[in-house]
C-alpha cells in the first residue's frame, strides 16, 4: 500500500525544562538541525517541515536549506502545532518526530510506517515507540516518560512516575521508556487537535493521555535502539559525546 507520508518536527523555543534546548550545539550544529538532518537523511518521507513558533528556528532551519513553517496559534503540545502546519496538506500519514531526538534513525521510523502498511483495514489510526529501561535511575527519572500496554501492545497508561509498580520483588515485570515519536494517520492528527486538553494529560504533561482519555488507542512498538531525547544540559553532554563516537 502506497502512503503519502511527511515528517513534521514541532520546535518550540521556550521549552518548561531546558529554554532554547534545540538551538544548542550539539558538535557544530545546533540540536533542531542535527535532528532534521537525521529525519531527512532516512530517505522514507516526501517531505520533512519544521513547525515552530520561534523566528530563530526558523531562519535557521532555513539558513541549512530545510523546510519550516510558523505557528499562527499559541499551542501547549507537539501534536498540535503539527496539526496546524498540515492541517491544509495532502497526505495519509504524518510523523512527529521530536525536535530534541537527534539520533532519530530510519530503523525505528520505518517499524512505524509499517505498522500502518500492514493495517489494509484502518483499525490503528496512532501508533508510537517504547524500548526497555534497564536502570533504577531510568526507571525513578521523571524526565522518563514510562508506558505499560495490554497484550496486545496497544497503551494503557503512560506516567512520569514508575509503571507498574512493583509490589511483589518475586515478579519482574520489564519497564517501558515511550520515546516521543508518533505516526498519525492525518484525519486522527486533525481529531485530536479539535479535542480540548483532558485532565490526565493536563496532570501529568504528557500530550498522548489526551487519545487515551478519549477511548482511543495507541499501538506501541518496541525498538531496542536508545535515544538519547535532550531534556537538561546533563543530556545535552551525553548527546555530545555519543555524537563524537558517532562521527569517529
Amino acid at each position: 500500500m502506497s502512503l503519502n507520508i511527511i515528517a513534521v518536527i514541532p520546535a518550540r523555543y521556550e521549552a518548561s525544562r531546558f529554554p532554547a534546548k534545540l538551538m544548542q550545539d550539539l558538535c557544530g550544529k545546533p540540536v533542531i538541525i542535527r535532528t532534521y538532518e537525521a529525519t531527512v537523511a532516512t530517505g522514507l518521507f516526501n517531505r520533512v517541515l519544521v513547525a515552530t513558533d520561534s523566528a530563530l528556528i526558523y531562519n535557521e532551519v532555513l539558513a541549512h536549506g530545510g523546510q519550516a513553517v510558523m505557528s499562527t496559534k499559541q499551542h501547549d503540545c507537539g501534536s498540535d502545532r503539527i496539526a496546524e502546519a498540515v492541517e491544509h496538506i495532502a497526505v495519509d500519514l504524518v510523523i512527529n518526530v521530536q525536535g530534541d531526538e537527534p539520533f532519530t534513525n530510519k530503523e525505528d521510523l520505518e517499524k512505524l510506517i509499517a505498522v500502518f502498511k500492514n493495517d489494509a483495514q484502518h483499525k490503528i489510526a496512532l501508533a508510537s515507540l517504547m524500548h526497555l529501561l534497564h536502570t533504577q535511575e531510568d526507571i525513578e527519572n521523571p524526565n522518563h516518560v514510562k508506558v505499560i500496554t495490554n497484550l496486545a501492545g496497544n497503551a494503557l497508561y503512560f506516567s512520569r512516575s514508575v509503571i507498574p509498580y512493583q509490589r511483589d520483588t518475586v515478579v519482574h515485570t520489564p519497564v517501558y521508556k515511550h520515546i516521543g515519536i508518533y505516526a498519525f494517520r492525518k484525519e486522527a492528527l486533525l481529531q485530536f487537535y479539535r479535542t480540548p486538553a483532558t485532565p490526565l494529560e493536563l496532570t501529568e504533561k504528557i500530550e498522548c493521555i489526551r487519545y487515551l482519555e478519549h477511548g482511543h488507542s495507541i499501538n506501541m512498538v518496541i525498538t531496542n535502539r536508545v535515544s538519547i531525547g535532550i531534556d537538561t544540559q546533563a543530556d545535552l553532554e551525553k548527546a555530545r559525546l555519543q555524537w563524537k563516537l558517532k562521527e569517529a
